[in-house]
């Protein structure tokens, strides 16, 4: 029988600069404990606490040794960028500890461009799920380098954070509610709902042009009793699955669609950054990679395309989205580049040869057929596992045959069953 944990009152961790804050978090601890949170204050400022009277349960310097610092070592060195750098790594670490112990369920931060910073990196690592907000004055711009690939929450404080005022209660009071209702709710959760309920989590990688193939493996793999999550290879989509990867949620990676490598190989607008493909293999997650899409670059609408590749092949997938044709010099690139990774992967690993083509464009009788670029690709890749743990198929078929496709969800089962 499951055992049914025991609710409990939320905890909430404060992470801030309590030296150029402090009159602000502390009215912000005396509003969660008015709405029955408990709350562990993470000092992540670099002088002395100034203006909150409240108890400090992890200090600055408590911090900056979690970063393997210290507080005096930073403010001798005097570089603010520095300084915001290792408070961000030394509270993150902290916070990991907190939810190892199981006193965090949720994360509120307030801040201007350095607190944003700071407090986005000491939540990116935590879970998917773990409630996370984050009130900035830099939450009505470009918000990516905050967000990353995680669930933050982002409020626009509308004023700057500098004092209580009228519109800084109300934002400030409602970020009090908002974090303390998700914590709130993250604890009935988890007392209401039994872990054996929930199915092995899978994470996959789709783009349209290998939709057949990773439907027909998604459905054998819930066939074999797991969830399979789906994400869209647009960039955003692939970092989201490299966090997952590296979170501890994902039994297994089905990485059919690694199309946002030739992004970032040649200049396209769906990059996922050059750490693509390397979460799952550096954290012991069993992986089954092919290689979905490597026949394209995207771009948006065509006019945006970039002059000097005025003379490469194209096809118009709609009239926001270009896709270019992948060279031969472009392929064997990206082949080295994946064939390394996946060799210095210590999880178990099968990487997928589709000889009769990566995506649908690349299929027989399609605008992108090039059997010959295809083959610099795989030539390439294959070299590069060739003294490797990685087990090979070569297929002849096309990646979005469902016969492959099949076969790559019962070759994951089998990796999830020997790591398990």
């Amino acid at each position: 029988m499951t055992e049914i944990p025991q609710k409990h009152a939320p905890t909430v961790a404060l992470v801030g600069t309590l030296d150029t804050k402090g009159a602000e978090y502390q009215w912000m601890a005396d509003q969660l404990a008015s709405l029955g949170v408990s709350v562990v204050t993470v000092d992540t400022g670099i002088r002395e606490p100034h203006g909150f009277t409240g108890t400090i349960v992890r200090s600055q310097g408590a911090v900056a040794e979690a970063a393997g610092t210290s507080i005096a070592a930073l403010r001798e060195r005097g570089d603010r960028g520095v300084a915001t750098a290792t408070m961000g790594e030394g509270a993150a670490v902290v916070l990991s500890d907190l939810l190892a112990a199981g006193t965090l369920d949720g994360v509120l931060a307030l801040g201007g461009s350095g607190g944003s910073s700071i407090a986005a990196r000491a939540v990116r690592d935590l879970p998917i799920g773990l409630p996370k907000l984050l009130v900035s004055t830099m939450a009505s711009g470009d918000v990516s380098p905050y967000v990353g690939a995680s669930d933050v929450t982002l409020m626009y404080s509308v004023v700057d954070i500098a004092g209580i005022n009228q519109i800084s209660r109300a934002v400030l009071g409602n970020a009090a509610a908002a974090i303390a209702g998700m914590a709130q709710a993250r604890v009935a959760r988890a007392a209401d709902v039994g872990v054996a309920d929930d199915r092995p989590l899978i994470g996959a990688s789709m783009f349209g042009v290998t939709t057949p193939a990773v439907d027909a493996a998604r459905q054998r793999l819930e066939e074999l009793g797991y969830e399979v999550l789906v994400f869209h290879a647009t960039g955003s989509g692939g970092r989201a699955l490299e966090g997952l990867a590296r979170s501890g949620l994902l039994v297994g990676v089905l990485d059919l669609t690694t199309t946002e490598l030739a992004d970032d190989l040649v200049g396209g607008v769906l990059s996922a950054g050059p750490d693509r493909l390397t979460a799952a293999g550096s954290s012991a997650v069993p992986q089954v990679v092919s290689l979905g899409a490597l026949d394209m670059v995207n771009f948006g609408p065509r006019e945006t395309v970039p002059h000097h590749f005025d003379d490469r092949q194209f096809f118009i997938h709609n009239p926001t989205i270009t896709l270019m044709r992948t060279t031969l010099a472009e392929n064997a690139e990206l082949g080295a580049r994946i064939g390394a990774k996946l060799a210095a992967a210590t999880s178990p690993t099968v990487l997928i040869i589709p000889r009769g083509g990566v995506s649908a464009l690349d299929a027989d009788g399609q605008p992108f057929r090039d059997a010959a670029v295809d083959d610099a690709l795989f030539t390439a890749v294959l070299d590069g596992v060739a003294s490797s743990a990685v087990v090979v198929i070569d297929d002849t078929g096309n990646i979005n045959d469902a016969a492959l496709a099949r076969r790559a969800a019962d070759e994951l089962h089998s990796l999830i069953g020997q790591n398990s």
